[in-house]
């Protein structure tokens, strides 16, 4: 997926606008339609591809979770709504987020870089890439060309063959992001199986010249996965 795919439905024209321009500011995210009307939306969807909707709950012609009820699991959604108790009935369908009216751009960024995290762990079997965002910027990092992935603290650092990205994530949340031959090894390290050079009872030796210890927790699955 180059982009994601979005909708805005809002029976609102000024939040119509408004997240229609958030959007747009967004790098990997590609506005295809904007309605006031959830019907004209309907129609959309029947006819085009689209992969996430912001949707209103509360709109006088169909609900937002009358309409998730309709649409079903062909989307995701994050929400937008100006009462926070009304969000919480919809995590009953494919749900990413909730935003909170007034929305600030910042709330929406982070609410996106969610959705990127769900669609990016869900085409990472067919995808040799993934984006992270460091210093400002999303990057582009080849699955292929990463040595491994250390944690630091609130930050992890994803190193590769060329270049280090400082990612304000968790390593948990990156490993499950990443394809099959990766492992973790450590309670601070997943490391990429095919840059391993050898091995010893206490540390992995990266073709690089990188040496990572080896956790006790980890052994057992780490050379389980190593034979497979």
């Amino acid at each position: 997926m180059d982009k994601i795919r979005c909708i805005v439905v809002d029976d609102e024209p000024l939040a119509v606008s408004l997240l229609g321009s958030y959007v747009e500011k967004i790098p990997f995210m590609k506005l295809v339609f904007s309605t006031e009307n959830p019907i004209e939306a309907m129609e959309f969807i029947q006819n085009n591809e689209a992969d996430l909707i912001f949707l209103d709950i509360q709109m006088p012609e169909l609900s937002g979770i009358n309409f998730m009820k309709i649409v079903g699991n062909k989307l995701r959604y994050i929400l937008t709504t100006a009462y926070a108790e009304y969000a919480l009935e919809g995590y009953d369908h494919n749900v990413i987020d909730y935003l909170l009216k007034p929305i600030s751009f910042s709330r929406f960024e982070k609410s996106t870089q969610k959705a990127l995290e769900r669609f990016t762990v869900n085409e990472t079997k067919e995808n040799t890439y993934f984006f992270v965002k460091s210093s400002g910027h999303q990057h582009k990092i080849i699955f292929d060309e990463i040595l491994f992935v250390e944690s630091i603290k609130d930050y992890v650092n994803i190193k590769t063959e060329n270049q280090e990205y400082i990612v304000l994530d968790t390593l948990k949340s990156l490993e499950n992001q990443l394809p099959d031959n990766f492992a973790r090894v450590h309670k601070s390290f997943i490391l990429n199986l095919e840059k391993i050079e050898k091995i010893d009872i206490k540390n992995v030796f990266l073709s690089s010249g990188r040496e990572i210890p080896i956790g006790e927790t980890y052994k057992s699955d780490f050379l389980l996965k190593l034979k497979k």
